[in-house]
This record gives C-alpha cells, sequence and structure tokens, in this order.
C-alpha cells in the first residue's frame, strides 16, 4: 500500500492471506497488537465485534495492510495515507490504533482532523522484555473479575465516561466485561478480600501482552496500586510463558507508574474513539 490513492490497486485479503498478513505485523508486533489478536482469534466471516477485515497491495511482496473490524475501529500499519483512504470513504468508522505516525497522516486524509466527541490522543508508547520486570512491595492478590462482574462493570463504565464515550458508556462498559470474562483477561486487585483496582490485556499473543483496561477508583488513586496490580498481572504472564509487554499511557502519572516497572518508551501511539460516523 505504498502507492497513492490515484494509481494504486488496493485488494481485500481474505483467509489465504492471512499467514503473509500475519508474517508482516510481526515484524513490528507492538504496533499491530490489536490486529495481530484478532487475527488470531476471530476467523474471516466472524461477526464478533473486533473480527477484522483486512486490504493490501494487490501484487506481493506486501509491506502494508490495513485492518477494519466489525465495530469500525481502523488499524493501519505503514499504510499509505491516500490509499488507505480509498478503502476507508463512506465507511462507518468508530476509532483508529496505532502509532501515531501513520494513524495522523491517514486522518487528515480523511478529512477526521479537528475536534470530535470522544477521546483522541497520542500517548507515549512503552515496552518491556519481562525478565527485566520489578514487582514493587505491598499488598494484594490477583483474583479473576467473576468474583465482582457488577464492580467490574461500574468501573468499566467510569473509566469510559473519563474518556468522553458518551451516553452508551454503560452497555458498551457491560459488553467490554463480559468478553473480558469469556477471555479470562483482566484481574481485580484485592486488599483484605475487597477489590480495589482492576488490570488487563486488551492485546495477548503467545509471548507477547498489550496492557489495557488499568483503572483505579479516584479515591484511592496515587496509592500504587495501578503499579502493584499490573506487575502482578505481568508476572503471572510471564510464568506462563510470555516474555515482552507493551503498553500506552494515558497521562504522565501512568506513564511514571510503567517506567517504575521497568518498561522503556519506543514511541507514540494514537488512540482515537469517535461517535460512529460515515468517513468522508
Amino acid at each position: 500500500m505504498a502507492g497513492g490513492a490515484g494509481g494504486l490497486d488496493v485488494i481485500p485479503l481474505g483467509a489465504a492471506d492471512r499467514p503473509a498478513i500475519e508474517a508482516l505485523l510481526r515484524t513490528r508486533p507492538t504496533a499491530a497488537m490489536f490486529a495481530l489478536s484478532n487475527l488470531r482469534d476471530h476467523p474471516d466471516g466472524s461477526a464478533h465485534p473486533n473480527a477484522t477485515a483486512f486490504w493490501g497491495d494487490a501484487a506481493p511482496p506486501r509491506r502494508a495492510v490495513l485492518g477494519l473490524t466489525n465495530r469500525g475501529m481502523v488499524l493501519p500499519f505503514d499504510t499509505d495515507p491516500e490509499a488507505a483512504a480509498t478503502v476507508l470513504r463512506g465507511r462507518s468508522i468508530t476509532g483508529f490504533a496505532g502509532p501515531s505516525g501513520v494513524v495522523r497522516p491517514l486522518m487528515r486524509a480523511l478529512g477526521l482532523e479537528g475536534p470530535a466527541a470522544g477521546h483522541d490522543a497520542d500517548e507515549p508508547q512503552f515496552q518491556l522484555d519481562l525478565a527485566a520486570l520489578r514487582i514493587p512491595d505491598g499488598d494484594g492478590t490477583l483474583a479473576p473479575l467473576s468474583r465482582d462482574r457488577d464492580r467490574a462493570i461500574a468501573w468499566r463504565q467510569d473509566y469510559n465516561q473519563e474518556l468522553g464515550l458518551g451516553p452508551d458508556a454503560e452497555a458498551r462498559a457491560a459488553a467490554d466485561v463480559d468478553g473480558w470474562l469469556r477471555a479470562d483477561s483482566h484481574r481485580f486487585l484485592l486488599m483484605a478480600g475487597v477489590p480495589v483496582a482492576m488490570t488487563g490485556f486488551n492485546a495477548r499473543l503467545p509471548d507477547i501482552v498489550q496492557v489495557g483496561g488499568v483503572y483505579v477508583p479516584p479515591e484511592r488513586r496515587r496509592r500504587g496500586l495501578a503499579r502493584r496490580a499490573v506487575a502482578l498481572h505481568l508476572a503471572e504472564a510471564r510464568a506462563a510463558g510470555v516474555g515482552q509487554a507493551t503498553l500506552f499511557a494515558a497521562s504522565e502519572a501512568a506513564a511514571a507508574c510503567y517506567r517504575g516497572l521497568g518498561f522503556a518508551r519506543i514511541g507514540d501511539y494514537a488512540l482515537v474513539l469517535r461517535p460512529p460516523s460515515a468517513a468522508p
């Protein structure tokens, strides 16, 4: 997808192309965790919201691919902005996720710059070799979200509202938590048997995880609970054979927390969540 919109032949990629798509995305997995996880977990034709359709250059070798999930999230990987825009124009788009240097030019090509309801941020991205994970001292143990589904939904709703996701925050929160329960991807941090924080992986492969869904209620923040929760969850993943972790931080406080665990910054990640709309 290296050329411009005028002469480039961009085609849908199907089941036979999936090994090649994965091989390309695997060259930089920290830039493509959502796409890689969706590719693994949701086969072609799946109705799951995260099932992803892909496009790429008509002729190999393909050096870039464009993903679009059923829910309308755009997942670009080294795409030419004008070429990708030809695919996306007129389609329902609810957001973008990927390295800022790829996402922002694509949004400009689509005329989707400027303020919009929802969340729109370039966040520092970090990576950690789990062999170097630093686990802070402290109290607390992990427990599955099934311990208190209603609390997990309430916390996720609060998180969505903090991101400005609008009036459907409650329905979105319930769907998120039920998906996490099925995937066993998130954990509570318990102190004296009471949930005090939540952590999770929003994308996972056998060798690398992406941290996401971390939440601490406002009245318990600035006590190191997020750091402890994330560290214990990463230690659990390491014990299961995972070697690497990545994440993007929504605030400087979060970034400081992750640096304290040993994470190092590797770039900037654009996370854009918008009300559903058709791209111009």
